[in-house]
């Protein structure tokens, strides 16, 4: 497999509907000898969980034949190691039920799937814990099922209590805790643990926000730093964009896209609202080269003065046609505390780009910032998802105005404005 480590083929996964048994013992015997003989049942038929949804009248369902679901159907891809896999689709689509047939917790109808390592499971609140078990208990027993010895885990145990942030807690029984506490131990067990693969499902929304980014955050270390894939479900089409090397999309059971996860995120969110448009981006299809500051005075310039109108130009290059960019300019200070955001859309200021070279101007009719020394980041948006973004992409320094003959000190609160704008191809 090389670096594979994850490969899925001819995958299918049926579920029988409604009750074991016929209408009647007529029907359970033909169904039988059918069987004995090798040959396919006459009352089976097979039908997509869409199709099943659609049937409203109750006439209807209630002489329904089928008696089997497809939740999945010829399901192929894989998966190399180190890579953040966002897997993609509406609620049904067969998103839980290919991480089920992924963690063993299933058994597939037909086809294999191979693995190289082990796997950590994070499929829904409470999975592989056992309620009368602390905290530290379940540890122990999770690390266990992975194969580990009571000294590997005890050697991660402080970090685990530590990210999940349950250390008062953790000698309690988990049937105590709260859904956001059985998530975080859960995640950090499944984080820190030596597993190979880790599967995390949208469970992850149960947790709160600052929980959530410190779990992204977590995700990205052990997949750069690591080696350690991992496979994520989320309809947060934005932190997949920006979290994930790659994706696939399913739909009614199938398999129907896989590669960049840019492309598919707009491919996706483009069919769901009804438009058949697929777009061949990567995730650095739009470079930001160059991020200039002019004066007043229309001089280039590394030194702002407070209440100055300035002009901010941006270079960059498109490998595309984007439609609906929009591009921030904001200013950290050198702690990296964020200070303030110049973002275009904030002023319905989104612009479309051809392939090629282009250039932007935004003029600001006032600088806003106290004087001392700014890290300036960029983003780049294109139909509200994260194409790139540039930390410390230069330093600018600024100064008091005198024009007052007083100090003033200018409240970045009140944030910078556009005044014009404009976008060049070059």
């Amino acid at each position: 497999m090389s670096d594979v480590v994850l490969r899925v083929e001819n995958l299918y996964k049926r579920y029988r509907l409604g009750t074991v048994g016929r209408q009647t013992f007529k029907e359970d015997m033909i169904s039988w000898w059918a069987k004995v003989r090798g040959r396919p049942d006459p009352y089976e038929q097979y039908i997509t969980s869409n199709e099943l949804a659609n049937i409203k009248d109750s006439e209807e369902m209630k002489n329904l034949q089928a008696r089997y679901v497809w939740a999945l159907q010829d399901i192929n891809f894989e998966v190399k190691q180190g890579e953040i896999v966002g897997i993609i689709g509406k609620n049904g689509a067969g998103k839980s039920t290919l991480l089920k047939i992924l963690s063993k917790t299933t058994a597939p109808t037909k086809g294999q799937v191979k693995i190289k390592g082990r796997i950590a499971s994070l499929l829904e609140v409470g999975t592989g814990f056992h309620g009368e078990l602390t905290g530290r208990e379940n540890i122990y027993l999770n690390g266990a099922i992975l194969g580990m010895t009571r000294h590997e885990i005890t050697r991660h145990l402080d970090e685990i209590i530590d990210f999940a942030g349950v250390e008062a807690y953790i000698d309690t029984p988990v049937k105590r805790y709260s859904s956001g506490m059985y998530v975080r131990l859960a995640f950090a067990v499944g984080a820190h643990l030596l597993s190979d693969i880790l599967i995390v499902d949208e469970v992850l929304a149960v947790g709160d926000a600052e929980f959530q980014k410190k779990c992204i955050g977590k995700m990205q270390d052990v997949s750069s730093g690591e080696g350690k894939t991992v496979l994520f479900v989320s309809h947060n089409m934005q932190v997949l964009a920006r979290l994930c090397n790659s994706g696939i999309i399913l739909e009614q059971g199938r398999l129907i896209a896989n590669g960049e996860i840019l492309p598919l995120v707009e491919q996706y969110l483009k069919n769901k609202s009804g438009h058949q448009i697929i777009s061949k981006q990567s995730t650095n299809s739009i470079n930001i080269e160059k991020i200039s500051f002019l004066s007043k005075e229309n001089l280039y310039t590394d030194t702002l003065v407070t209440f100055e109108n300035i002009k901010v130009e941006i270079k960059g290059c498109a490998k595309y046609e984007h439609k609906n960019v929009s591009i921030a300019i904001c200013f950290n200070d050198l702690q990296g505390n964020r200070v303030t955001s110049l973002w275009s859309s904030y002023f319905a200021k989104t612009f479309n780009i051809s392939p090629g070279s282009f250039k932007l101007v935004f003029s600001i009719p006032s600088v806003k910032l106290m004087p001392g020394e700014y890290e300036v980041i960029s983003y780049v948006e294109a139909n509200g998802i994260e194409i790139q973004r540039i930390d410390n992409f230069r330093r600018v320094n600024v100064i008091y105005s005198n024009q007052f003959g007083f100090t003033i000190e200018p409240n970045p609160s009140q944030g910078f404005y556009i005044e014009n704008f404009e976008v060049q191809l070059i």
